[in-house]
């Protein structure tokens, strides 16, 4: 569920994607590791600006309604998925996508 007009910003994401796993190769040997974060609807300074949430619009309800915690994301919920992709325990992972989005597909 996206807001109208997204497709060109849907379109950025999906090429953040693929560098994402380009680079996760060509760097590999290198000892880099490359992963994204796909943010999912979250409150955040732009997102709020733009009146895209906070504003309790029927999109805003909508989109509370189908996401399974009931909520739309915080800055910091994406902040502890960094923070685990940048620590050691995430180690093994390179390439990889993570959709951060409260289980809302």
């Amino acid at each position: 569920m996206c807001p109208p007009g997204y497709s060109i910003y849907a379109a950025s994401k999906s090429a953040i994607d693929a560098i994402t796993r380009v680079l996760a190769k060509e760097l590999a040997p290198r000892g880099i590791r490359v992963n994204s974060v796909n943010p999912g609807a979250t409150l955040s300074e732009g997102t709020l600006s733009a009146g895209l949430y906070g504003t309790g619009s029927e999109f805003e309800q909508k989109l509370v309604a189908v996401t399974p915690p009931g909520r739309i994301g915080t800055p910091p919920d994406i902040a502890k998925v960094v923070a685990f992709l940048a620590s050691d325990d995430a180690g093994w992972l390179t390439g990889e996508v993570i959709l951060a989005s409260g289980g809302l597909r």
